[in-house]
């Protein structure tokens, strides 16, 4: 089921629409990056001044120019660890686009699916920017401690918050949020299964930028397999 749905998915990346989502995706994100360091430079600056005194060794005028170029290296570095995460979160903005291509073309007979108010779909947005960016972030203590299953514990994690998250945006666009997570903790497995294929190719450059769209679409597929599965009524 996992495979199958992945494969549908893939099968249809070329869609104009997964396209349009993923140059928004990629741009917003860029665009916050940027956006975050002009204010960390901006409050460096505005802390330090023109120039600073150090103990032992008096007035100096090139430290701002060595934190300023200190904090470009270490969002340089964040960025490596944090472009995936922000850009699945922003990206799920957009994923309801994703998942009506997938539908068009795979599930023509279906209703036409809820709209979700933009309010909630930033809500949902923000708090699971959130939880990717603090979860992983906790992480680099379990890589330090565990360094040679650092890989591992980087898919797990991903994977299960990827999972749980694109399968609910899934489901609530059909079954509402409530139901959504019912069906979601009766297929914790399964789901997280299919995150962690997804967290696979995150720690590969370039690729990694086209898994939010590539999962949303697998779990559009997972989705329907599930809800047939659970009710094959219909």
């Amino acid at each position: 089921m996992i495979f199958s749905s992945f494969l549908k998915a893939l099968s249809q990346i070329g869609d104009r629409r997964f396209r349009k989502v993923l140059l928004l995706g990629v741009g917003l994100t860029l665009a916050l990056l940027i956006a975050a360091y002009a204010i960390v430079l901006a409050l460096l600056q505005w802390g330090l001044g023109d120039s600073a005194t150090l103990p032992l060794i008096g007035e100096v005028t090139w430290l701002n120019d060595l934190l300023g170029w200190g904090s470009l290296l270490l969002m340089v570095i964040l960025s490596v660890f944090l472009m995936v995460p922000v850009a699945s979160a922003i990206t799920s903005m957009f994923l309801d686009e994703v998942a009506q291509a997938v539908e068009d073309q795979h599930y023509p007979n279906l209703p036409k699916a809820a709209h979700i108010p933009l309010v909630d779909a930033l809500r949902d947005t923000f708090s699971f920017l959130g939880i990717l960016i603090g979860a992983n972030l906790l992480a680099f203590i379990l890589y330090a401690i565990f360094s040679p299953f650092a890989l591992f514990i980087f898919w797990a994690l991903n994977g299960y918050l990827l999972g749980m998250e694109y399968f609910q945006l899934a489901a609530m666009r059909r079954i509402g949020r409530i139901r959504a997570k019912e069906l979601r903790r009766k297929n914790t497995l399964t789901i997280w299964a299919a995150g962690t294929l997804m967290a696979m190719p995150l720690s590969v450059p370039l690729i990694n930028l086209v898994i939010p769209i590539l999962g949303a679409a697998t779990f559009t597929h997972l989705f329907h397999a599930i809800q047939s599965k659970a009710d094959p009524s219909g």
